[in-house]
């Protein structure tokens, strides 16, 4: 027995002295940021095969050279069959790859409405097994439109189209269920027509806010996913939604003898017993929307009508607010009862994160401008919520106004109001609507409000950050800062409008200009998939029919005597407002290829080469001898938009400039399709676009070349870039329109931008792909008319929509200019992709004489895992710290004499020496040189 015991503890000992071996036998591999089709546990996915990524997180600084040679991917129904290693949906077993994203599920049928939880472990390039990730989530929506039983319900009152503000009170909705066990699943699917809101016994569900995602309501609905088990109870349960007008009125999306102008919704939810029913268990409760709902006014409406220059505010009748109108106890006895509408709209999931309320705001100053008259001052300019404490009498009306200019009471029609309640004092607060401006005047309370008494946030699509920069010169600095400020005002839900307070259309023009610079700062792919989906959506109807009250005759065969080719695009999705040109609609080329350089994705090549080929072929029937005629109305064939005093010259004419630009631009699209082709080995489609663009090449320098100067038409910055970027300058002329450019810009603008959104945008994507980190900095350098050091010195807190200074009607928060927000990251800490997703990427710092920079450091979290690049120049000499993650590699670019220097550190990595760089080949790890 004493011999039993005493071998036992000496096994037991030697155990635990080998305890720490056995932990550091697993390979340092750590795994972080899971996502299932880019959406870090995404809730209704209506995907059938969702796509699986993640990244590493680097082990130790010391640590070099780690790579992922094979991984092993479980995905089971429940949390415990996981935890005990049960793969029952999909064991992969090993995989030898290093993919860590874009891996598709390959297991077991899935089902809708279910939950499904999945682990990775990966072995590295020693052989080295990981531990297991953390144990991640997603749950299914439907993926046929069968699968939807909910019918879309509504009241009675339709929008007049002749009212300057809503006649329709955002709606209460209810219905009373009995539970006769506790619930363990039950995920309520709900899609509305107008902005919506869901409770359960009393209690709001999640926190997104202003759901769903924009869509457009001629064709589709989008839903939201929503867990609302853990608030049920056994017996009686109040279901309740709120829906919010907005865009159920919008008039891009009327309809002949079809959906009415007034907000719907449309839901489902089946009751499990068990948390994580079988495939065969069916639900023991369903709930659908049908007429059986009730229905009643609630106290908010809209103010505007959702029209251009008039989305207007909200007004909150205080008086008559219900607080258990959404609860069991509340009689519904007197409700109308729902009226049932028989849409036929395609019902999809949202697919990306909802919008959120980030960045509380506080008032800087209020000033008293007279008895009951109030000037508050947030100190920036943002688009969002605002909650607004007041006191009066009750039954008085405050009315709040909102100003993006200080000597203005309100710009663009933003207004809001509130009627106080029986106690005097009440909160006006957004629910279906959002203000944009610095500036709020309130009028008709009866006490000053304290800084206390109010507060803003900016509300944004939830996407996540995905850069860091800083620099030594506080202008570049304030222009990153901006230049993100305006993105996130601009991004609420799911696209990128033009302005958040006059339009809030998505112009495809304007895209340019913020497609780069989004997707080198945040994490977007999950929402330029969803936009681009809208883009799918709105082809085949022609442009600017945005701007008839009766949309009806856009969707004929045959439009204003014009044929409507299936290719032809409005200039924004999913808004379908506005005017445009070929750089508009062009970003259906554009777009797609910039997602698969960024994040390796081919799927959203395949899903749009259809839209991608109708586009370009409707082009085709405007193209004469090699050149694009003009084609459409007035507004359908813009160029360059809002460049330095662009107002006063004309934009929308018919002059060469504009012209030739087209022209190029429709080149740059031709070449753009020919590498997407090729990419999905649709080689004759390549073979015959290469060759348009041959011809078409050749003619636009035949016609616009001038020989004297070496300048196409009109010699602008826009022309010259788009002209190069396109590839349409001959190699024995290339050099001399090089130079002509730089002229241009350094001795005939004096340093000084001349272009505008889509110009500008072109002018830095050429730059920054030709490594002109001189011109950039100059151009960004700049504090006088026109730069963004302009703005900057004339205290602005965003960007504008026009160079100039307070023209009357434009915009002070807007899209157009925000192009060096990508320079920043890939021009100035120099990160820079190498092959599609990073898993290859450049580090290439400016050379000393093209900045003023004496110090940057950067990061971008690539799909691929944390980049980060900082450097120094002290006493002409550089000083570098690079940080590689790890399954990368890093090739390093560093100027002729500079690299010198770290000849005797890194000459082991050197792979690649010319007149102007060395190239090293640094494999993951932490470098400080």
């Amino acid at each position: 027995m004493k011999r039993f015991i005493s071998s036992t503890l000496f096994m037991f000992v030697c155990l635990l002295a080998s305890y720490p071996m056995l932990a550091t036998a697993n390979s340092p591999l750590k795994v972080i940021n899971m996502q299932v089709e880019y959406v870090t546990e995404p809730k209704g996915l209506d995907i059938e095969r969702p796509r699986f990524s993640w990244v590493y997180a680097l082990p130790n600084e010391d640590i070099r050279g780690l790579s992922q040679g094979a991984y092993r991917i479980l995905v089971a129904d429940s949390p415990e069959k996981l935890q005990a290693g049960v793969g029952n949906m999909w064991d992969t077993k090993w995989v030898e790859s290093s993919a860590m994203n874009q891996i598709f599920y390959q297991g077991r049928t899935l089902i809708a409405d279910r939950t499904y939880y999945w682990k990775v472990m990966v072995r590295d390039n020693n052989g080295k097994e990981s531990l297991w990730s953390p144990v991640k989530e997603w749950s299914t929506g439907f993926f046929s439109d069968q699968q939807w039983k909910g019918q879309w319900i509504g009241t009675t009152h339709f929008f007049d189209k002749r009212s300057a503000d809503c006649n329709v009170f955002d709606p209460w909705f209810r219905k009373t269920i009995v539970l006769n066990k506790k619930v363990g699943r039950a995920v309520f699917f709900l899609a509305s027509i107008g902005y919506h809101e869901l409770y359960v016994n009393g209690q709001r569900v999640g926190e997104e806010v202003l759901a769903p995602a924009v869509t457009d309501h001629t064709k589709r609905a989008r839903y939201v996913a929503y867990d609302i088990a853990p608030l049920l109870r056994k017996g009686e349960n109040a279901i309740a939604v709120w829906l919010g007008t907005s865009w159920s009125i919008f008039p891009g999306y009327d309809l002949p003898n079809g959906r009415p102008s007034t907000p719907l919704f449309s839901g489902q939810v089946d009751f499990f017993e068990q948390e994580n029913p079988t495939d065969q268990e069916k639900p023991m409760f369903s709930l659908r929307s049908d007429k059986s709902w009730r229905w009643k006014n609630s106290p908010n409406r809209l103010l505007g009508n959702w029209n251009f220059g008039h989305m207007g505010g909200e007004i909150w009748d205080d008086s008559k607010a219900e607080e258990n109108w959404n609860k069991i106890s509340y009689d519904d006895s007197q409700w109308s009862n729902a009226i049932v509408y028989p849409l036929k709209l395609k019902i999809s999931a949202q697919n990306i994160d909802g919008n959120i309320l980030v960045d509380e705001i506080k008032p800087v100053s209020i000033t008293e401008y007279g008895q009951g008259d109030y000037r508050v001052d947030m100190g920036v300019n943002f688009a969002g919520w605002t909650a607004i404490n007041v006191f009066g009498n009750p039954g008085d009306t405050v009315r709040f106004f909102f100003s993006e200019r200080e000597q203005d009471r309100m710009t663009f029609n933003l207004h809001s109001a509130l009627v106080i309640g029986r106690s005097g004092m009440s909160t006006f607060k957004n629910r279906f609507n959002y203000s944009s401006g610095r500036w709020i005047t309130i009028q008709g309370a009866k006490r000053k409000p304290v800084q206390e008494d109010i507060t803003g946030w900016l509300v944004r699509t939830g996407y996540h950050t995905a850069a860091t920069f800083e620099s030594s010169d506080s202008l570049q600095n304030w222009i990153f800062n901006t230049t993100r400020w305006n993105f996130e005002n601009l991004s609420l839900g799911g696209f990128v409008v033009d302005c958040p307070q006059r339009e809030r259309m998505g112009y495809g023009g304007d895209a340019h200009a913020t497609t780069e610079m989004g997707m080198l700062n945040y994490d977007l792919a999950a929402f330029y998939s969803k936009w681009m989906g809208d883009w799918r959506d709105v082809q085949g109807t022609e442009a600017m029919v945005g701007n008839m009250r009766d949309t009806s005759y856009a969707r004929k065969a045959v439009t204003s005597g014009r044929f409507l080719h299936p290719g032809i695009l409005p200039h924004t999705a999913p808004t379908y407002w506005g005017g445009g040109g070929p750089s508009w609609g062009g970003i259906v080329v554009s777009l797609p290829w910039f997602m698969y350089q960024q994040y390796g994705d081919v799927k959203v090549l395949q899903e749009n080469f259809t839209l991608i080929k109708n586009w370009l072929n409707f082009l085709d029937t405007h193209v004469q001898d090699g050149l694009l005629q003009r084609f459409g109305g007035q507004w359908d064939f813009l160029g360059d938009w809002l460049w330095p005093n662009a107002t006063a010259e004309g934009m929308n004419n018919d002059k060469e400039e504009t012209l030739c630009l087209n022209n190029s631009y429709r080149v740059f699209n031709l070449r753009t399709a020919v590498k997407i082709a090729r990419v999905l080995g649709e080689s004759v489609l390549a073979d015959a676009w290469e060759h348009q663009a041959q011809v078409a090449s050749k003619a636009i320098h035949t016609r616009f070349f001038k020989q004297e100067g070496h300048v196409y038409a009109d010699g602008s910055m826009a022309n010259m870039a788009t002209a190069l970027l396109a590839d349409i300058v001959p190699s024995e002329e290339k050099a001399n329109v090089e130079a002509a450019l730089e002229k241009e810009i350094l001795t005939h603008r004096q340093g000084h931008i001349h272009a505008g959104i889509t110009g500008g945008a072109l002018l830095f994507k050429w730059l920054r792909e030709s490594g002109r980190n001189d011109l950039i900095y100059t151009m960004t350098s700049k504090v006088t008319y026109p730069s963004w050091g302009y703005m900057k010195a004339n205290q602005a807190t965003s960007l504008w929509e026009m160079w100039e200074k307070d023209l009357p009607g434009h915009s002070l928060l807007h899209s157009s200019y925000l192009y060096p927000g990508a320079w920043m990251i890939d021009g100035l800490a120099g990160i820079k992709k190498s092959k599609p997703g990073y898993a290859t990427f450049i580090i290439q710092p400016p050379k000393a004489q093209e900045t003023n920079l004496s110090w940057v450091k950067a990061s971008y979290d690539s799909p691929s895992g944390t980049i980060y690049s900082a450097w120094n120049r002290e006493e002409d000499q550089l000083r570098m710290q690079v940080t590689v993650p790890p399954n990368t590699t890093c090739l390093l670019k560093i100027a002729k004499g500079e690299s010198a220097m770290l000849e005797h550190v890194l000459a082991t990595y050197r792979i690649h020496s010319d007149d102007i760089n060395d190239t090293y080949r640094l494999p993951s790890g932490t470098y400080i040189f």
